[in-house]
């Protein structure tokens, strides 16, 4: 079995961007086996056999704030939390999200196809689920990358965005060097190039808005956009205006126009798929290295 540094990382270059989520999240094994042997009374050989085994479950893997034994650290030593152990007791989950459909399934197979057999050592996990709860787990992810004092993540955003969108585009060569989003007066779809700035057209363009005022809407009274900070009386007005809601078909008052929005964005009511690929080497790994500190 590959270590941590060995393993050969899972190659994602044949999706598109807008995709795949990645999550990753650290599981402090002091914690685990304590819990097997001194509150479970196990020995420490059947403690190991059952750690082994154990797979956690989506919501674990995917926590905004992870709860113990799991938590997340950027530091390069760091310690667990909950028992100060080093970080040679600590595990990494690294978890892909894929969702279904006509742009992901052959990579998804081919992917799957090439991940190794042997001892689970990476699972994937199929889930049903319904294109606007996707929809909001994609824009929590986003939320927790971004850094919404930072004027960057305006840009961020709406890159983000139109690769969800448009995911065979390459928005990261397009998005090189660019330093403004205008709302385009002379298109009717699509967008172009000018330079250092992007110009879409307005549909598009009320999208990102849209996307932008969910995404900071509770960080300070109203939503952060391209256009300033809007309170949602104010993002719908200027939605009525552009044209946006007539040309979706949206009425109703400010409540219902959000919530109808949120499935427009969300790409309607239907059903998705996703595919979570849960690699487990290096759990598998260091399970066993502290196994050998208990044996010992």
């Amino acid at each position: 079995m590959p270590t941590a540094k060995q393993k050969k990382e899972l190659d994602l270059s044949a999706f598109p961007p807008g995709s795949v989520t990645e999550y990753a999240t650290l599981v402090c094994l002091a914690c685990t086996f304590d819990i097997f042997t001194t509150q479970l009374a196990l020995a420490p050989r059947t403690a190991y056999s059952e750690i082994k085994k154990y797979s956690p479950t989506i919501a674990e893997l995917t926590a905004p704030k992870a709860a113990r034994p799991f938590f997340d650290s950027e530091e390069t030593r760091p310690h667990c939390p909950y028992c100060d152990a080093a970080k040679r007791w600590h595990a990494r989950f690294d978890t892909i999200r894929i969702e279904g459909g006509k742009t992901t399934d052959a990579a998804r197979r081919q992917l799957i196809k090439s991940l190794p057999k042997k001892d689970n050592q990476v699972e994937v996990i199929e889930v049903k689920s319904d294109k606007r709860a996707a929809f909001f787990d994609w824009l929590d992810t986003l939320l927790g990358n971004l850094d919404l004092d930072d004027d960057a993540w305006l840009l961020e955003t709406a890159r983000a965005y139109l690769a969800r969108s448009e995911p065979k585009t390459d928005w990261a060569g397009i998005f090189s060097g660019l330093r403004a989003i205008r709302r385009s007066q002379r298109l009717s779809e699509g967008w172009e190039k000018d330079g250092s700035r992007l110009f879409l057209a307005p549909a598009i363009y009320s999208e990102v808005l849209i996307v932008q005022y969910l995404l900071s809407r509770s960080h300070v009274h109203g939503g952060q956009t391209l256009e300033g900070r809007l309170t949602l009386q104010d993002l719908i007005r200027r939605l009525k205006f552009g044209g946006y809601l007539d040309a979706k078909e949206i009425s109703g008052d400010q409540f219902e126009i959000l919530e109808q929005l949120m499935d427009q964005l969300a790409g309607g009511s239907g059903k998705v798929k996703l595919y979570y690929v849960v690699d487990r080497r290096d759990f598998l790994e260091k399970v066993k290295s502290v196994y050998a500190r208990y044996a010992t």
